[in-house]
């Protein structure tokens, strides 16, 4: 009997999306585009009756480091990807057209170059019922929403090129009722800003309401696609190097540290992160540490803009637990030199009486009063360089959060700071970072940032 199986997994830190895909009649199974954590696949395939005989990569992911090692290590699934990866770890290539057969179930590649040279579709047929797909997984290519980004890996141009190419030669001619299953949803780095939340679509709905599929001049589309790009993931070379490197298995090991200890790594250069909600890091925290908090999507994409090549880390929760979650999220974005963990959370640091710092609070609608009040406050705009010419309060100043790993020289540390960003969650990271570089008093704009202040009425510069 024929079960088809597709079952989409989601890191919601990354906004990536994963697939256990097969025949559960015919118990048996294969992954595209694992994460690291392997262990929702092991658990899904015990529950579902199948074995995961074959793990599948769209193309060697540049956002987030793969997990392909360690299923193959727990499952022994054989890795397949596209010849032209020339991966340096031990799996079977495949070239454009190649099939596998999942009991009734093929999946068939679809060459689908841009992203990256080697980037590889898979189309799903239930061959017991019609040889037309049913489904299409996209992987980086295209997405609901959105299409995916040309530069991680050749010149940016090339890369548009291709992708246009392989959306309207390829992915566009599929039939209108084919399934749309994208390798990630909104919030990764991997797409733009039109990348919707929505975990699946059709061609038929994308060719018609996708804004990136309008434009029919490769040139013109070339051109606006390189036009709109933004940073590229942080540490995304030394991420493709894990992926298409030897096989990874291992997890990590977190050492707790006592209070003294934490002080003293910190104090050899050990930069401490801590985990736990801004507001919770604003009331008191250890000096010189790090607020980003594992409650929102994109902390292990924040942690590798800050965290140096090399330098080790220090995690600091509210217990245990949180910085154990903190450095599975940082494995996933190639992070994995850890000095340890703050044994016991931040209740421990004070319970020994080790000295806080603490950062003020300002909601984003008080913020005007605040500035009318203190002619000294400089504000501090740390949103991305787009979003600031879009529209940025009169005399504030600008500096991506990500950029500061040195004071900007227009900030004067001796005068009151102001972190404002779109939401208060990259001005926590900055208001942090801007503590951390000597400014002695740092506020943090909260509940909001520049949007709400436009929507009371404030004028903003364009």
């Amino acid at each position: 009997m024929t079960r088809m199986l597709l079952r989409q997994v989601i890191h919601d830190d990354l906004g990536c999306a994963s697939y256990l895909v097969g025949d559960a009649g015919a118990g048996v199974a294969a992954v595209v585009d694992p994460r690291y954590d392997v262990g929702e696949y092991l658990s899904l395939a015990r529950f579902l009756g199948v074995r995961i005989a074959h793990v599948l990569e769209t193309h060697t992911h540049a956002d987030h480091v793969s997990g392909h090692g360690r299923l193959a290590a727990a499952t022994g699934a054989t890795i397949h990807i596209h010849r032209l990866a020339q991966a340096r770890f031990e799996h079977v290539p495949f070239d454009d057209g190649w099939e596998l057969e999942l009991g009734e179930l093929r999946v068939r590649a679809l060459h689908t170059p841009g992203h990256r040279p080697e980037h590889t579709a898979f189309t799903l047929h239930d061959v017991g019922r019609a040889d037309e797909p049913w489904a299409v997984l996209t992987g980086d290519s295209l997405f609901v929403g959105d299409v995916a980004r040309p530069d991680l890996a050749i010149e940016k141009r090339d890369g548009a090129r291709g992708i246009f190419r392989s959306l309207h030669e390829r992915l566009l001619t599929l039939p209108d009722m084919t399934e749309v299953w994208p390798g990630h949803l909104g919030g990764s780095m991997c797409g733009g800003p039109g990348m919707d939340l929505k975990v699946a679509s059709t061609i038929g709905y994308e060719r018609r309401h996708n804004a990136r599929l309008q434009e029919r001049d490769e040139e013109r589309w070339v051109e606006q696609a390189v036009a709109g790009l933004g940073p590229q993931p942080p540490n995304f070379e030394a991420i493709v190097a894990l992926n298409n490197g030897p096989l990874l298995a291992g997890g990590a090991e977190l050492p707790p540290l006592e209070p003294h200890e934490v002080e003293r790594r910190a104090g050899a250069g050990a930069l401490v992160v801590d985990v736990r909600t801004d507001v919770q890091f604003d009331d008191a925290h250890i000096p010189g540490a790090v607020s980003i908090p594992i409650q929102h999507a994109g902390f292990g994409t924040k942690l590798a803009w800050v965290l140096a090549p090399d330098q080790p880390l220090v995690l600091v929760g509210r217990d245990d637990d949180d910085a154990e979650h903190a450095a599975a999220l940082a494995l996933a974005v190639g992070v994995r030199r850890f000095d340890g963990r703050l044994a016991g959370g931040m209740t421990t640091w004070r319970a020994d009486g080790m000295p806080v710092a603490r950062i003020e609070r300002v909601a984003a609608e008080r913020l005007p009063e605040r500035r009318a009040s203190d002619p000294e406050l400089q504000v501090l705009d740390v949103r991305e360089r787009s979003e600031w010419e879009a529209g940025r309060l009169p005399g504030s100043l600008h500096a991506p959060y990500h950029e500061l790993r040195e004071l900007p020289e227009a900030i004067d540390p001796r005068r009151p700071v102001a972190a404002i960003c779109a939401s208060g969650q990259r001005s926590g990271v900055a208001a942090s970072l801007l503590a951390r570089l000597g400014v002695r008093e740092v506020v943090h704009v909260v509940r909001g940032g520049v949007g709400t202040l436009e929507r009371a009425g404030v004028p903003l510069e364009r």
